[in-house]
């Protein structure tokens, strides 16, 4: 990304070189960092202190392109087409600019305020016949069409920087993080808490993730696509609260009219294939994997492990979060249980399995059920050994997600020791997330072609996992979550609707109150 607009600007700078002694200037300011920008200011009629604008991130990319316009129209280039081409190849622009046979008429900006003093003179004199001549002449004049259209782009160019650098709306679709978060629950995100992760994919539809509705294919083009960058934090991630992170495992995904599935998911799981129904595999780059908003339980150089539902960290017990849930059976007299009060506590009945008397709860709703009816047998359910991370291996055959682990998550620069057994907590963060060639041939581990025992590792990584418990498909499915993969932070819910539907009603004790509950 640095290279791309170290690049852009030698190539602005060269166009400069050219376009000042057009307007009155040396050539050689236009090579100079900094002083392009203060004396193309001046070209264009603002005051040349105004260029200490392009020191603020984010409203620098408003500046320049405002004064490469600006620089347009004081080559006497108005049109529409010239100031689109004047924005999106703006090094390109100010070399043609230099290079043509385009004169200079004069700062534009100065014009534009004589032209329009004189307006509001004639109009405080009420001298119809100069306003009449000015009105019929005015040079900056726009059509109503233009002045939309232009509006449009301005709004969607605005909005989009907004949400690609500071905030972005996101929706809670799933039932993982109940019922801290809940299925409905539309949340702000800060991307600058964490430190604003630069753009990776250049080329993209905006204010759409990776999905064009409707058309179902991908929204964006990989190619260019830049290196992982991102500007200073604000703050570090804490231990227990929420975090927005890119789907570790979503770079080659299939994908279902409900959600994304690994290709991994798609070898293992014969129902996986049956959802896909012959979708192809799709894959992307990080930043244009799927979402997730995950607690962040274990931090980088933690080690962690489940004993019996109960989360220890450096083997301290964890603090729970307020309304965790696990998976509970209700077991009833009469075989029925009375789903109009479950709905009333805050059961989400529409990710339950009423047929099988199944349901997800917080210990607060437990006795609200228990209260409900005295005659009720509820039953927390035991989880079975699964496929889960590092998957099929020795090391978590015996695993479940109510015992798992100890497991070590990976710090930068900490270096761990490797063998073929331990192998699998790492192959991926190896060869995938930080980009070596791992191979293992007659039992021994080679990285980059060289035989190797340990590991060093390049980045921070983070454990994730739903308040939900029993119902979250979380890090104890796919594993750690890089640094490069943080999105943000969860500011406040903005919005709720009862299970996910504006049918269903909408949940107004949620609105404007705090995404980040503990």
């Amino acid at each position: 990304m640095f290279l791309f607009l170290f690049i852009g600007y030698l190539i602005f700078s060269a166009g400069m070189y050219f376009v000042f002694p057009k307007s009155g200037v040396e050539a050689w300011k236009g090579l100079i960092p900094g002083l392009n920008l203060y004396e193309l200011a001046g070209i264009v009629g603002r005051k040349k202190s105004h260029a200490w604008w392009m020191l603020f991130p984010i409203v620098n990319i408003f500046i320049f392109s405002a004064l490469i316009i600006d620089l347009a129209r004081s080559f006497g280039r108005h049109s529409f087409l010239h100031h689109f081409l004047s924005v999106v190849f703006a090094p390109f622009y100010g070399l043609w600019l230099g290079l043509s046979t385009n004169k200079f008429n004069g700062p534009i900006l100065t014009q534009e305020k004589e032209y329009f003093d004189k307006l509001h003179e004639a109009q405080e004199k009420k001298d119809n016949k100069t306003i009449s001549k000015l009105t019929a002449t005015n040079p900056f004049k726009k059509s109503p069409v233009r002045e939309w259209v232009e509006s449009i782009i301005f709004a969607v160019f605005a909005a989009a920087f907004i949400r690609m650098f500071l905030i972005e709306a996101y929706m809670i679709p799933t039932s993982s993080m109940e019922g801290s978060l809940k299925v409905g629950d539309f949340l702000f995100v800060s991307k600058a808490h964490y430190g604003i992760r630069l753009p990776q994919t250049f080329i993209m539809i905006p204010l759409l993730h990776n999905r064009i509705p409707f058309i179902n294919t991908e929204s964006y083009i990989k190619k260019p696509h830049f290196g992982y960058n991102r500007l200073p934090k604000l703050q570090e991630i804490k231990r227990f609260e929420p975090f927005v992170f890119n789907w570790p495992v979503g770079d080659s995904v299939y994908l279902s009219p409900t959600r994304s599935w690994t290709a991994d998911q798609y070898r293992r799981e014969e129902y996986v294939k049956s959802d896909v129904r012959g979708s192809k595999l799709i894959t992307r780059p990080v930043d244009k994997k799927d979402h997730y908003i995950k607690r962040c339980v274990a931090l980088p150089g933690d080690s962690l492990k489940i004993v019996n539902r109960q989360l220890y960290i450096n083997n301290v017990v964890a603090p729970n979060a307020t309304n965790q849930q696990f998976m509970y059976r209700i077991l009833s007299p009469n075989g029925q249980v009375n789903q109009r009060k479950l709905d009333q506590i805050g059961v989400n009945l529409t990710d339950s399995y009423p047929q099988q008397s199944i349901y997800f709860l917080d210990s607060t709703q437990v006795e609200k059920v228990r209260n409900m009816d005295t005659s009720l047998v509820i039953q927390v359910m035991p989880q079975q050994p699964r496929s889960i991370f590092p998957y099929d291996t020795p090391l978590s055959l015996t695993w479940t997600v109510d015992n798992y682990g100890p497991i070590y998550i990976p710090k930068a620069g900490a270096t761990t020791n490797l063998t073929i057994e331990n192998l699998p907590l790492y192959n991926r963060i190896i060869s995938v997330y930080e980009h070596n060639k791992l191979e293992v041939k007659d039992g021994k581990i080679f990285i980059n072609g060289t035989e190797s025992s340990t590991y060093t590792f390049k980045q921070n990584y983070y454990w994730a996992m739903g308040d939900n418990r029993h119902n979250s498909e979380d890090s104890r499915a796919w594993g750690y979550v890089p640094e490069d993969h943080i999105v943000g932070k969860p500011l406040f819910i903005w919005f709720s609707t009862k299970n996910g539907k504006i049918a269903n009603g909408i949940n107004w004790n949620r609105l404007f109150t705090t995404a980040n509950k503990k």
